[in-house]
């Protein structure tokens, strides 16, 4: 059961930093788009250095834009070219809808060709396809690629207490001298009431010195 219940509570820890954390991550990730966007209008800036703040560089945060790509904007001018031009591509059910292998196919030509035209190879003939713009269908975003022991460079500054968090405290920075010898006694009896209990689990209080122990125990007292 302890087992159980120091899951259970870093667990609870873990969740509770994680949704922290994603908040943040959400209002800096739109915070650094803007001013990548900015920084981009005014000197072309279209990539920039994440570092520690005793200047290691861990990450680098470049500007990606989406590749523009052929939707149908108006579905029914595209079905009636369609109809018109390739009917045999109609189906035709309690409604009349284009083909979805062929709508794929012609959207895909049209991505690939960057403009929403598309030639009738029966008959040669090139189209301006009705209903379907050639435009980037996400927004405009950046990636962060971190670079080799990044992660592990920041978690060692996080550990130090060298980076700060709005709303998430980071470590303690130094240990004073006294805290870590108590710390260290502390982990000591610990370890050694564990060896204590498992002597008493093993019937020590049988052994034919125990009682001289007390014995020894009690004058000292």
């Amino acid at each position: 059961m302890s087992n159980l219940l120091e899951l259970a509570r870093e667990e609870a820890t873990l969740k509770a930093l994680a949704d922290v954390v994603t908040d943040r991550l959400k209002a800096v990730r739109a915070e650094t788009q803007a001013a990548l966007d900015e920084a981009e209008g005014q000197s072309g800036t279209r990539q920039v250095a994440a570092k520690l703040p005793d200047g290691t560089s861990v990450a680098t945060l470049s500007l990606t834009d989406p590749k523009p790509e052929a939707k149908v904007t108006d579905a029914a001018a595209f079905q009636a070219w369609v109809m018109a031009e390739f009917p045999g591509e109609i189906e035709r059910r309690f409604v009349a809808e284009v083909r979805p292998a062929f709508l794929d196919k012609v959207l895909a030509e049209m991505t690939a060709a960057g403009v929403a035209r598309l030639v009738n190879k029966a008959t040669g003939e090139l189209h301006d396809v009705p209903g379907v713009e050639v435009k980037a269908t996400r927004s405009r975003n950046h990636s962060l690629r971190f670079k080799p022991g990044g992660r592990e460079d920041v978690a060692k500054a996080w550990q130090a207490g060298a980076l700060a968090l709005p709303g998430l405290a980071a470590p303690a920075a130094v240990e004073s001298g006294e805290a870590a010898a108590l710390r260290k006694r502390l982990a000591e009896l610990e370890q050694r009431d564990e060896w204590l209990s498992c002597l008493e689990a093993a019937g020590v209080d049988n052994w034919s010195g125990y009682e001289h122990a007390i014995s020894l125990r009690n004058e000292g007292e």
